[in-house]
């Protein structure tokens, strides 16, 4: 009768504080939801114009975070890591994209090979011969990290191994930083093609060299076309590789339980390093396609878009593939809102203030499940 008593009270003690302060986050949560609506609904009103601007760039960065944040949520998702040398593999993709167009035009070597090609073909070839060069440079280099310096760590206390990616990406950072590497310098970034502005005037309309924008109309521009298609591209192919291919069984398999899925002949440290590979090829693309976007890379590039990718993957619920592509246009969208409307010093606060409130109100993230005890 006694054992009885206890097990049938415990549930309300427990739920009690939690249950209050869920109402309170919540709460809270609530009203900063409609003072955003609100101000945003006021802004839209005033100069719609400028809100269509807002949106396309906070847009924009959102593809750039989600590239990153698949890395992340792939990486956690596996072995439980939170790999922060990862937005310093991003620079790394963003500087590999660097030289290879400075030092090597590579970018125009189908024009020297085949003479008789198209531009528009040589420009394409070009570019992905670019992009491609960044991401098997980022997947090598990620491969070596986690051989060297996350592999012996495999059975030690989660803590060894972030202190551990902590120094992996001050030492890519630092070591890069040096002049005979990258130098710690802002350099301007070549595009390895022409960006091609369009315009929201009676229809989607290309910019035309010499020619005045009309007036209050919304423009973007080419590179924001190919973030939109390489991350959707990226989504689908990341799905297809998860559920339907004998990898993607492997990676579930090593996820939810690594010593069974040893027992099923699985080998582990193979998938393991294969999810770094992959998270890496997409944060050297992100890094190309940033690059391009903002025309200037240097060492310390990698610091602010890999912390907010990561949150935006805590977000969207860590080890989620559609919660990370989530949660990044949350981010992107919440960080040039508030730039656009508040101010640009507000912006990483209130990144950071979104994570907070996630971790207090839904710890598991909007796509999140909670851990399950394994029979």
């Amino acid at each position: 009768m006694q054992k009885a008593s206890v097990s049938t009270t415990a549930p309300t003690l427990a739920h009690g504080p939690k249950t209050r302060l869920a109402w309170v986050g919540q709460g809270f949560l609530l009203i900063l939801a409609v003072l955003a609506l609100y101000i945003v609904v006021r802004n839209l009103i005033q100069d719609p114009v400028q809100f269509g601007q807002i949106i396309i760039g906070g847009l924009q960065l959102g593809f750039v975070y989600a590239l990153i944040a698949l890395g992340y949520t792939m990486v956690y998702g596996i072995v439980k890591l939170i790999n922060f040398a990862h937005g310093d593999v991003f620079m790394v993709g963003a500087f590999v994209s660097f030289f290879s167009v400075t030092k090597f035009n590579l970018e125009s070597w189908p024009a020297v090979v085949f003479p008789g090609l198209p531009a528009a073909v040589v420009v394409v070839i070009g570019t992905l011969t670019v992009i491609l060069l960044s991401m098997i440079v980022c997947t090598v280099l990620a491969i070596t990290i986690e051989r060297v310096a996350y592999k012996p760590l495999r059975d030690a206390p989660r803590i060894a191994a972030l202190i551990t990616a902590i120094g992996v990406s001050f030492f890519l950072e630092y070591f890069g930083a040096l002049k005979f590497v990258f130098t710690p310098e802002f350099i301007p970034y070549p595009s390895p093609f022409t960006v091609v502005t369009f315009y929201i005037n009676n229809g989607i309309q290309m910019m035309v060299p010499g020619k005045p924008l009309p007036g209050h109309v919304v423009t973007f521009t080419s590179i924001f076309v190919i973030f939109i298609v390489a991350t959707l591209l990226v989504q689908f192919l990341l799905q297809y590789l998860v559920h339907r291919t004998k990898i993607g069984i492997a990676m579930r398999a090593t996820s939810f339980d690594k010593p069974a899925a040893r027992l099923m002949g699985i080998n582990v440290d193979q998938v393991i390093s294969f999810t770094f590979a992959v998270g890496a090829a997409f944060a050297g693309l992100g890094g190309v396609l940033y690059a391009i976007a903002y025309s200037s890379i240097w060492t310390q590039l990698g610091i602010l878009p890999g912390l907010k990718a990561f949150v935006a993957a805590v977000v969207g619920g860590i080890g989620s593939i559609p919660g990370a592509f989530v949660g990044a246009l949350i981010m992107g969208l919440a960080e040039n809102l508030t730039m656009g409307y508040i101010s640009t010093p507000m912006r990483d606060a209130v990144a950071f203030t979104i994570l907070i409130l996630v971790l207090l109100i839904r710890p598991t993230g909007l796509f999140g499940e909670p851990e399950k005890e394994k029979a």
